[in-house]
């Protein structure tokens, strides 16, 4: 079998495994991180201890934060407009996401009115678990948040306030997103969601709260209800860390269980009848290249493991080595989480990891993807129903491959569907 030469695209994925998976937690910011003895504990709700909101009426505290323009903004730079919303938000919360095409349209629609807009970052990348990032690309770094306003075409200051959230504790910022809307005094007249949905669908929106309160007050009315609740991702408070290491740590003690496949079980996988975005990997023990990318794959796994995502491999190692390629796995930590043995089981099926049985590669070609040119590792994304939605071969590139998921799946959480009309609903009437 034909091995195809990665080895400069195998130190690339490498690098950008180093930002992307497991080891990023432990590299990302430290020179900035909390003594853990300076912590504040956090209370039950999962918030620094004394957290407060602001109440109705109190002036806004003042900050220094730093923008992605590369300016530090202060309140005083923002003193001309009558009204100003202050809107904590962030990268990765689908429900931040869900208001996107909204908070532009509100924005547009208010130009050349006496309003302005500020949204601030108030979590950390050590605040969140690697799989409250499946609904986007970006994590909640100031390094992402460039190019996450810049595929929204932001025009307006978004600022960070992850390395010492001082200014989300002195708001009393909950969630993301979390609105705060301010008079020409800068007092707080109104408080809590941007509107009653988290879905990108406006007709899902009953109650555009937020919207409702910047109009009262430009026009001099009273705000109609100046106290709702926030709804959406809990701030990601950097005292969090913690507890996401021991839980990130426990997915790599999960046993691994390979099983044997041949080419009519393989194009039962690729099938997908199930409602699962299917990552499909075929490998070896002895491809280095396979060896050295399947850390991404365990990352991507582990990222989306609370979507309609699965990881599933597929070994050409010899039966002889069926052994290794088991240990293999273990190694990297590549069990199933509670998540995917529960749809796993529901399907009939007791793994994702699998060891083909089959004479020749051809078959599995065949079974897979017909378009697969040969050499190892190949992988492909399939859709349900089992279109496949983006094929690789060789070392995939994380981005890449990620961001192919996120398009297969949505950054956004989607309504539920009504449940059918029986057939003969109609004829009844």
């Amino acid at each position: 079998m034909l091995l195809p030469k990665h080895t400069l695209r195998s130190a690339c994925l490498c690098a950008a495994f180093l930002l992307t998976g497991f080891s990023s937690r432990a590299a990302q910011n430290t020179s900035n991180s909390i003594p853990a003895s300076a912590a504040p504990l956090l209370d039950k709700s999962g918030n620094p201890a004394g957290t407060r909101t602001l109440a109705i009426g109190d002036a806004a505290p003042n900050f220094a934060l730093p923008g992605i323009d590369g300016r530090t903004y202060k309140l005083s730079d923002f003193a001309g407009p009558d009204v100003l919303m202050v809107l904590f938000t962030s990268n990765h919360c689908p429900t931040s996401h869900g208001i996107e095409k909204r908070l532009q349209k509100l924005r547009d629609e208010l130009r050349g009115r006496s309003f302005g807009l500020v949204a601030i970052n108030p979590n950390h990348p050590d605040g969140l678990s690697l799989d409250e990032l499946g609904y986007g690309e970006y994590n909640d770094s100031f390094a992402d948040m460039k190019p996450y306003a810049a595929s929204l075409g932001w025009d307006f200051p978004y600022l960070y306030d992850g390395d010492q959230q001082l200014i989300a504790r002195a708001y009393g910022c909950l969630a993301t997103p979390h609105v705060f809307i301010f008079d020409k005094a800068r007092r707080l007249r109104y408080a809590g969601r941007f509107d009653d949905s988290r879905f990108p669908q406006e007709e899902t929106v009953k109650s555009p709260d937020a919207r409702n309160a910047i109009l009262a007050l430009l026009d001099g009315k009273p705000v109609p209800v100046e106290l709702t609740k926030p709804h959406g991702c809990s701030t990601k408070w950097r005292e969090k860390k913690a507890a996401h290491v021991v839980r990130e740590t426990s997915w790599t003690q999960i046993p691994v269980t390979l099983e044997r496949i041949d080419a009519a079980g393989v194009a039962a996988l690729r099938a997908n009848p199930t409602p699962k975005v299917r990552l499909v990997n075929v490998w070896a023990t002895w491809c280095a290249p396979c060896v050295e990318e399947f850390s991404s794959l365990v990352a991507l796994s582990r990222q989306f493991d609370m979507r309609d995502f699965e990881l599933i491999t597929i070994s050409l190692d010899a039966l002889k080595d069926e052994a290794k390629a088991q240990a293999f796995l273990q190694k990297q930590g590549a069990g199933l989480t509670k998540n995917v043995q529960a749809s796993v089981k529901k399907e009939g099926r007791t793994t994702n990891h699998y060891l083909f049985t089959g004479a020749n590669q051809d078959s599995l070609v065949a079974a897979l993807d017909p378009d697969w040119p040969g050499p190892l590792p190949h992988t492909v994304l399939i859709a349900p129903n089992g279109k496949i939605l983006w094929r690789h071969n060789g070392v995939i590139d994380h981005a890449t491959a990620r961001a192919a998921i996120v398009a297969a799946l949505t950054p956004y959480y989607a309504p539920t569907p009504p449940p059918a009309k029986p057939a003969n609903s109609a004829a009844k009437k």
